[in-house]
């Protein structure tokens, strides 16, 4: 998102992570001969999983249209970053190894068996498989996360009130990732703004203001940071919760079921991108490929729901 946008990135890495994450958990189970490119409803399935990969390619196209019909000045005033090359490479790499995640679900089916042996209902047999493929996650960001408050200096923010960063700081680009770095930085660029109002008040109206602020540092809302941050964790893991309750109810062809959440997600990333006017000025052409992206990824879920249709009535 930092260097394409939300639409054109989401697009990119979501539509790399459900190809390559439907197909991994039947090839890790031995089944992708067999019941996949074996049988009638598997094929249909995988072509909705190519119509999927066309959608993406239009979508990427779309990007490249943008950027020539762009000047630099104009991809700057929606994203601040914007950079196709570096974009598209860090886009592969994210989307092709967040594929794994659907690895780990796979892998998890002995769990859900014992979960469902011991009297756990169905539709609930997946979320203990959800702990363990956190975890992951989780130990990988703590430890990068850790990481950069030590290199950066920034571990007394969990716990201070204040910055310690004063009002006329030039923020130094040496230092990536702070809190107000990628990979939504345009985000919080209204502070600057607010820095530079707060530097017209008169000498009178500082001398008010307390301690901390007057020496320099900024006052920082804690609690609303800490319930915003509690509130995206809640609603992202949401994601996986209705996933996993989804899954159980798509017969053998439950693999496809990435392919949908993950089409679901590049539809209304693209929306909002569209709405956050980030295709302004891209061009009649762009638009149009835009446009394609989406018919293409909608239908690719069309296509791989009927696939698993088929499965259901053969």
């Amino acid at each position: 998102m930092r260097y394409l946008g939300l639409s054109l990135g989401m697009a990119v890495v979501l539509g790399l992570c459900a190809a390559f994450g439907t197909l991994i958990p039947p090839i890790f189970r031995g089944e992708f001969m067999t019941q996949v490119a074996g049988t009638t409803s598997g094929r249909v399935i995988l072509l909705g999983i190519f119509v999927c990969l066309l959608g993406i390619a239009a979508a990427g196209l779309a990007g490249i249209f943008k950027e020539r019909a762009m000047s630099p000045e104009q991809q700057k005033v929606t994203i601040k970053e914007f950079d196709l090359r570096k974009g598209v490479g860090v886009a592969t790499l994210s989307g092709v190894m967040s594929a794994c995640f659907a690895y780990g679900l796979a892998a998890g089916d002995p769990i859900k068996a014992l979960t469902v042996k011991h009297g756990t209902p169905d539709l609930w047999q997946g979320l203990p498989v959800l702990v363990l493929v956190l975890i992951g996650g989780f130990t990988t960001n703590f430890i990068w996360c850790l990481a950069l408050n030590i290199r950066n200096k920034t571990g007394y923010q969990y716990f201070s009130s204040t910055s310690r960063e004063p009002w006329d700081h030039v923020h130094d680009e040496t230092i990536i990732e702070t809190a107000l770095d990628a990979p939504g930085k345009e985000v919080v660029e209204h502070i600057a703004s607010t820095r530079t109002e707060l530097r017209g008040r008169t000498s009178a109206a500082v001398e008010d203001l307390p301690l901390s602020q007057n020496a320099g540092g900024a006052p920082v809302p804690m609690l609303a940071n800490y319930l915003l941050c509690a509130l995206a964790g809640t609603t992202w893991y949401f994601q996986f919760f209705f996933y996993t309750m989804g899954e159980t109810q798509m017969g053998r062809y439950k693999f496809s079921s990435w392919t949908l959440h993950m089409a679901s997600i590049i539809i209304f990333s693209s929306l909002w991108g569209i709405g956050l006017k980030e295709w302004k000025g891209a061009g009649v052409q762009a638009g149009r490929l835009l446009a394609l992206a989406l018919a293409l990824l909608v239908g690719s879920t069309v296509i791989v729901g009927y696939g698993n249709y088929l499965g259901l009535v053969q």
